[in-house]
């Protein structure tokens, strides 16, 4: 028995429900892939497929063993393609998933230049505020704001970060001093959207926490629209250093509080480029990683990569 090919038949099933279907997408016969999938139960020992003239239900031990096969033939397909990649030139697509402020501030212009070395690499680049699952979503690189915290994946650290408490002149003008956490709840405190009712920023100064709850004037799903909420001064907003870093300097808005160090969540962040822990990482990632480590890795970089792309200006 093909072992492998026999997997590929069993998971293909039971995407497709269809013995005929599987038949045709590897170009044999139903009743060869039957036979197959016979061995296969054969050699476990166990029923993974009910059939039926109408229908094919896997049993409880078939999707079990569906979900393992997923990732497991995953990485075989990675392996040879990784193997391969090493005596050929880097080409293939390269999908990048970035939170946005990262996404559209910095990475772009990084995008851009790195084509122009590697242009049989093609990059599809995704943006958003959601989490995604590196094999499930197919995903070779995520750049987080946060450690990665799930099994089966490594990363590289490119750069901590700060939080700033921020907001305009014209916002701060006439309004009570901000001199201890608390003063906070006498400002419009506008917020990144997280999960639950409650609202909180914590504040640390030498070895004390303090954590200060909230009623949020406005909550937002997307940094650049609350860094735009701030200059028009709508009230305080509490963002990463190397995005507002150019609002400071120009001062279009004003740092507040820098004497304490201030977080919605831990006080470990920065931007962590996070791949999948195989044994050879694919050149294009590798590539791809090492070109954006190069113009943000370090603390003063990180200041100056979002200038390169007009997301954030």
């Amino acid at each position: 028995m093909d072992r492998l090919r026999a997997m590929e038949l069993f998971l293909s099933i039971s995407q497709t429900q269809s013995f005929s279907e599987t038949a045709r997408k590897f170009g044999i016969s139903a009743t060869a892939v039957s036979r197959m999938i016979t061995e296969i139960e054969d050699d476990l020992k166990v029923k993974l497929l009910l059939r039926s003239t109408r229908q094919v239900v896997l049993t409880e031990s078939g999707q079990a063993y569906a979900r393992q096969l997923e990732g497991i033939l995953w990485q075989v397909q990675e392996l040879h393609s990784n193997v391969s990649a090493i005596t050929t030139a880097p080409r293939g697509r390269l999908r990048v998933h970035s939170r946005t402020m990262f996404g559209l501030g910095v990475l772009p212009a990084l995008v851009a230049g790195f084509r122009q070395s590697y242009p049989d690499i093609s990059i599809e680049l995704l943006v958003s505020e959601e989490p995604v699952d590196l094999r499930r979503n197919r995903i070779d690189i995520d750049f987080r704001i946060s450690p990665p915290e799930e099994a089966g994946v490594k990363r590289r650290m490119l750069f901590h970060s700060e939080r700033y408490l921020v907001a305009s002149s014209a916002y701060l003008a006439g309004r009570p001093p901000l001199r201890e956490p608390q003063d906070i709840l006498q400002h419009d405190c506008l917020v990144y959207q997280l999960p639950g009712e409650e609202y909180t920023w914590r504040f640390r100064q030498a070895k004390e926490t303090r954590e200060i709850a909230f009623k949020p004037r406005l909550v937002c799903n997307n940094g650049i629209a609350l860094l735009e909420l701030a200059r028009l001064g709508e009230g305080l907003v509490l963002l990463d250093d190397y995005t507002v870093h150019h609002d400071l300097r120009l001062g279009r808005l004003v740092r507040v509080m820098d004497d304490f160090r201030i977080t919605n969540k831990g006080f470990d962040e920065g931007m962590y480029a996070t791949i999948l822990d195989t044994p050879i990482v694919p050149a294009k990632v590798r590539l791809f990683v090492d070109h954006v480590a190069r113009h943000v890795a370090g603390d003063e970089l990180r200041f100056t990569a979002s200038s390169r792309s007009p997301g954030l200006v």
